[in-house]
């Protein structure tokens, strides 16, 4: 009797713990059941409201497209499909006739837009990632954990699924903004952590390539944001006539604005202009025989030919071939070809300088460019010839000069302009002195850092890919400039500089005498 009342009462108690296990069971599965719910519903709202905050920043974004999109919709379901086809038709129509009677006016006020517009969703925003991707410019998590298995023979190293599936994630900098003007395409982005705007100048070839363009080059905007420029079309391939020898123009000097004196035209279709005076004046322009150095002297010169005219500015003349300013000698106040006419013309013009500064210290910073005291221009032409290949005491007394010129001459009014086929430290020891350089055709890629700098190449300045038909494209970078620029300089005919001489001398010049040291 007493093992059936034990075997009774511990099944009673056994009952009674299932039956307690069972409520807690159904108690919990509750509590289960209701923490799943609310983490679905958060899940989902979380999820809603990411949807939500990125539709809105997508709609403020790209507002154009929002209201563009929401209009037609609006227009679509009030006034039907009939309307909306007949009015899009027609603009259609204006936009046509208008670019094919005004380009130009077109391009400016409206094409341009559009362009941009269509340029961001129909390429770059679906294939860049992809180019800047093949061209090594994302980013790869390659630090991830790994597992390590050990036993008796070996071990093995093994990724997890996770892990491998996530050192296949990529990051690709974000397109920002696209701007397409009528030869560029200037798209800006941003970078992604572990990235230097560096590592996109030394891809800008291999983005030309992607982009089946001919040139490509980087712009650095922020710290974290780039702007990668496609050229489309080539709007310097034809040759830039300089502006005509102004006939009439009445010979005050009035109207010629000597810090931006027309020169020829850039890449982006605008005007190149130089300044004469003040920062960035002097100017060492580098280039293989025909590159078109001439173009680069003359244009400026016809460009100011009324300043020339009434004495605003005096013009001075180094030619030690004796050949390319001689066609023009009658706008030079001062000539010279010898090494040794070339000294007393630098001491005339130092001379000069220390009159001025005698004159003018402790009044003024910069001198006043007046008719009694015209800006001394120096076209100084194959510069080489005497600071390389002559006597050592011509040269170094020559190399001298130009140093104390260039640095000194900006703020009383003197202007030095060198040019140079051979751009080496030994050819023109004081190439740094020029706050202002040119690099056309050059015959090495080495000659492109020597004139514009390091790093000038990596940012597109592509000076040794210059055709021979292209004569005065180059590429201007220094003081004010602060990515390579490419620009052409206008093409001066022969009959064109005689023209000029004819203008300037007015049936004859008045030469200024040289002072000579006493």
């Amino acid at each position: 009797m007493n093992g059936i009342g034990v075997l009774l009462v511990g099944g009673g108690v056994l009952g009674v713990v299932v039956w307690l296990l069972h409520q807690i069971g159904r108690a919990l599965a509750t509590i289960l059941e209701v923490l799943a719910a609310a983490a679905l519903v958060f899940i989902a709202l979380w999820w809603l409201l990411k949807s939500l905050i990125w539709l809105a920043k997508q709609v403020i974004m790209r507002w154009r497209t929002s209201l563009t999109v929401v209009a037609l919709v609006a227009w679509w379901q009030y006034l039907g499909w009939l309307s909306l086809a007949v009015v899009t038709g027609s603009v259609v129509a204006v936009l046509v006739s208008w670019r094919l009677i005004d380009v130009v006016s077109y391009d400016h006020h409206c094409g341009r837009f559009l362009r941009s517009w269509w340029m961001r969703w129909a390429v770059y925003a679906r294939k860049l990632p992809a180019w800047l991707h093949a061209c090594g410019l994302s980013i790869r998590d390659e630090a991830l954990p790994v597992e390590v298995t050990v036993n008796l023979v070996g071990r093995r190293r093994l990724l997890s699924r996770k892990a491998a599936s996530a050192s296949r994630a990529v990051q690709v900098p974000k397109v920002l903004k696209v701007r397409s003007g009528p030869s560029w395409d200037e798209v800006r982005v941003q970078l992604v952590p572990g990235q230097k705007p560096e590592d996109f100048d030394e891809a800008a070839r291999a983005l030309a390539v992607a982009r089946k363009v001919k040139r490509c080059q980087v712009r650095e905007l922020e710290p974290n944001v780039v702007s990668i420029d496609f050229q489309r079309r080539d709007l310097l391939k034809s040759a830039v006539t300089s502006l005509p020898v102004p006939d009439l123009v009445s010979p005050d000097g009035l109207g010629v604005d000597l810090r931006h004196v027309w020169s020829g035209t850039t890449e982006y279709g605008s005007d190149w202009r130089v300044s004469l005076v003040g920062s960035g004046a002097h100017c060492l322009t580098a280039g293989a025989t025909g590159s078109g150095k001439n173009s680069v002297m003359w244009c400026p010169l016809v460009s100011a030919a009324p300043a020339i005219r009434s004495g605003v500015v005096r013009v001075s003349g180094i030619d030690p071939k004796g050949m390319e300013l001689a066609y023009g000698r009658g706008i030079f106040a001062r000539y010279a070809v010898s090494g040794k006419q070339a000294l007393e013309l630098l001491d005339g013009l130092l001379e000069e300088m220390e009159a001025r500064k005698h004159e003018f210290a402790g009044r003024v910073r910069m001198i006043p460019i007046s008719v009694e005291h015209p800006l001394e221009v120096l076209e100084f032409d194959e510069i080489g010839a005497l600071t390389k290949y002559t006597d050592r005491k011509t040269r170094d007394a020559i190399v001298e000069k130009v140093a104390l010129l260039t640095t000194q001459g900006r703020a009383l009014g003197i202007t030095v302009r060198g040019y140079v086929q051979e751009p080496t430290k030994d050819t023109v020891p004081v190439r740094e002195l020029f706050p202002r350089r040119v690099c056309l055709r050059v015959t090495s890629k080495t000659h492109v850092g020597m004139v514009l700098g390091d790093g000038a190449y990596e940012r597109g300045a592509w000076a040794n890919r210059i055709g021979d038909s292209e004569a005065g494209v180059g590429y201007v970078w220094g003081e004010g400039v602060r990515e390579p620029l490419r620009v052409r300089a206008g093409w001066v005919a022969d009959e064109e500089i005689k023209a000029l001489e004819t203008y300037v001398t007015n049936g004859g010049t008045h030469v200024v005498p040289e002072r000579r040291a006493a």
